[in-house]
């Protein structure tokens, strides 16, 4: 009984102490994120030649409205060129596309790999440009976005992420997608850039030097579904700094179904669990050798599991324990060697670090469908932990349908 007790009480220290780093983690960027402000500082402007990438496989019902959007920019017209990278698309969507001042690269392999599609389109186009912008196919630009970031290139930096944000918001789903979003944006973005350290990539609302991208994205391992973060691993393991900047918004189309939110949260499981096992090590040889901070703090970012996941366990961890401390005492102090109030500090420091990460305009739309929506969620995040084999090596489409204009 002894043995099965030491047993117990290492299980219960263990998941207390990586709980309490993952909450600690999220609470000290959160708070910094909350002392962001945006860079404004005046410097002679360069006006750069921007490629806007935007790869899509199968997208016929949004491409055309992003295409069009990804046209109208404040940035002058002859310094930006937008290619649509077209992947299995209708030949009335291509029809369509044909009819704007785009450029249109119709694959003619069905690749279903938007590293493999960015690589294919650069191995293609002229190297005059100095920048490329990658839009996902359900991405539309603020007016803003290619000023905004070509500014942020003018003050020294070549990676530069800009804000990502909802789309839509026409479910309940949708609506925690797109809070889950700011928050990360708030935790990973603002808080890490004010204490100095890179901003997250989001995969897309990027703009990263032409000549880089084009020699990484040639390089990158591209058999799985998360060459984004082989990118972004890349990228500041050889010492970039990645900017991010909250004044370019790229409208995202957020998650409206269960089962899609089911697929792409097993995907970004498996892809954080994929890296940090893969580079662990090396980031903490980098860490002792190089002082590469940047580059540990990535990989230990692929540690700290999903907030709506984190916060989800820690609270049945709070209500087991206090449950039985109330029940019996006696088992309780025999068994179990982490005091209840403890989980509940934990519980309570996670929820009030969301809680202040999420921005006000979200206060109108947060109703009780959306709050029952949260235990739901947690559910179908446990879900996805049960079918985390080979989620980071296969590619799971998610269909886009939403456009701004039938909002």
């Amino acid at each position: 009984m002894e043995i099965l007790k030491i047993i117990l009480n290492g299980i219960e220290i263990v998941f207390f102490g990586y709980l309490f780093i993952s909450t600690l983690y999220i609470f000290i960027f959160g708070i910094a994120g909350l002392f962001y402000v945006e860079n404004k500082t005046q410097v002679e402007s360069k006006l750069r030649k921007i490629a806007v990438l935007i790869p899509g496989y199968r997208e016929d019902m949004v491409i055309v409205n992003v295409a069009k959007h990804a046209l109208i920019q404040s940035y002058p017209k002859e310094k930006f060129d937008v290619f649509v990278i077209a992947d299995s698309f209708a030949e009335e969507t291509l029809g369509k596309l044909t009819e704007l001042p785009i450029v249109v690269m119709v694959i003619d392999i069905e690749l279903r790999n938007k590293a493999k599609a960015l690589n294919w389109c650069l191995s293609r186009i002229d190297d005059d440009y100095d920048m490329v912008f990658i839009l996902d196919a359900d991405n539309e630009m603020g007016i803003n976005v290619l000023a905004n970031i070509n500014d942020a290139f003018d003050r020294g930096f070549k990676v530069v992420q800009g804000h990502r944000t909802a789309k839509n918001m026409n479910t309940n789903f949708a609506i925690l997608d797109a809070i889950s979003e700011e928050i990360n944006n708030n935790i990973f973005r603002k808080g890490h850039r004010v204490l100095g350290i890179s901003a997250a990539l989001a995969g897309s609302g990027m703009g990263l030097d032409f000549q880089m991208f084009k020699e990484i994205i040639s390089s990158l391992d591209m058999g799985g579904a998360c060459e984004d973060k082989e990118l972004e691993l890349r990228i500041i393991k050889e010492g970039g700094l990645i900017e991010y900047v909250s004044d370019a918004h790229i409208f995202d189309e957020k998650t409206q179904q269960s089962k899609a939110f089911i697929n792409q949260r097993r995907r970004w499981i498996a892809c954080q669990l994929h890296y940090f096992s893969n580079y662990f090590l090396d980031a903490t040889k980098d860490l002792i050798r190089k002082r590469n901070i940047d580059y540990f703090d990535k990989v230990l970012q692929f540690a700290i599991p999903p907030r709506i996941l984190t916060l989800g366990i820690i609270l049945v961890f709070a209500v087991i324990s206090c449950c039985v401390y109330f029940i019996s005492p006696e088992v309780y102090n025999s068994w179990l060697t982490i005091d209840f109030y403890f989980w509940s500090i934990l519980f309570l420091s996670n929820l009030i670090t969301l809680i202040i990460c999420v921005p006000r305009k979200f206060s109108g739309v947060i109703t009780f469908g959306v709050l029952i929506n949260i235990p739901y969620g947690f559910i179908l995040m446990i879900l996805s932990l049960l079918k985390l084999k080979g989620a980071s090596k296969k590619w799971i489409h998610t269909p886009h349908t939403f456009n701004k204009k039938n909002e």
